[in-house]
Formats: C-alpha cells, structure tokens, sequence
C-alpha cells in the first residue's frame, strides 16, 4: 500500500472513497496486527530460530519480491502514450494471469506463520478470498479480450488454479 502507488505513472484517477477506503482499512489492519505484537503476543527468546519463523519470513521475502516484480511488469507494460491493454508476459506472469496477487497472498501467509498469530492468519485467509475472486475475474477478462491469450496460464497458483 505504500510502494506501488508511489511508482505508477499516468493512468486512470482514483475515486476519493476508495482511496479512502483503502487508507482506513491500511490503518486499522496495520493497528490490529502491531497492537498484537507490542501488547500480547509472547514469543520465545529463541524465536527467531523457530522453523515456523523462518519458513514464514522466507515465504513473507519471496513473496515480497514476486509482488514488486510483478508490479513491476505490469506498470511497465504501456509506453509512455500508449493506451491500448497489453498481455503481462516474464515472471509469474508466465504461469499465472495474477502473479501480483500470488505474491502478496505469499507474503500474508508468510507473515502469519512467521507471527504465528490469529491475526496474522485471519488477514492472509481474507487476504486470499478477495485476491482469488479479483483474479478469477481478471483471468476471466483476458481471456475474453485477447485471443492468443496463453490458455495454459493459471489464474493465481503456479500449475494448480
């Protein structure tokens, strides 16, 4: 929420209440989460070394950099007055219509495990319920819009959905 809107260039305005929307939903998320790990949560001093942690932190870094990669692609797809749609080819992107949305599902699922709290693990499941149901949709639009869309690309999961 703090990266991408700070590189996108050009484009379509965004509607005052959904950029409001997203800023109070931001906030109270990012409340929940660290008034959870200041206030109450109690991990061991050897936590960092704790097999959930570290799987979790790699799952939260791989998917961190998937994210911004694919961000990446997908703002770079226009030239500067382009204005036609383009298909997103590299990365992910070669398997799945939203590599995007995979990587920040990754990300969540890495920081719940890593936190290993409710909280962190009821954001990423939320968090995979509204980005499966927008990528259905995207994958569903590209397929509509361009004919040599690649028929084999997932709409989120590598080689499974």
């Amino acid at each position: 929420c703090l990266i991408y809107p700070f590189l996108m260039r050009g484009g379509k305005p965004m509607p005052l209440l959904a950029c409001t929307m997203a800023i109070m939903f931001c906030t109270f998320n990012g409340y929940l989460q660290s008034r959870y790990l200041s206030h109450w949560a109690v991990y061991a001093d050897d936590w960092v070394a704790d097999p959930r942690f570290l799987i979790g932190f790699g799952l939260w870094l791989t998917g961190m950099l998937i994210n911004i990669h694919s961000d990446h692609i997908l703002r770079n797809l226009r030239k500067p007055g382009d204005t036609g749609y383009k298909i997103p080819r590299g990365g992910l992107f070669e398997y799945v219509t939203a590599a995007n949305y995979f990587g920040e599902i990754m990300e969540w699922c890495g920081y719940a495990l890593a936190s290993w709290s409710v909280q962190g693990a009821a954001f990423a499941f939320f968090t995979f319920c509204f980005l499966s149901g927008r990528a259905k949709e995207h994958h569903q639009w590209y397929l509509r819009k361009f004919e040599e869309y690649p028929k084999f690309r997932k709409i989120l999961i590598p080689f499974l959905f």
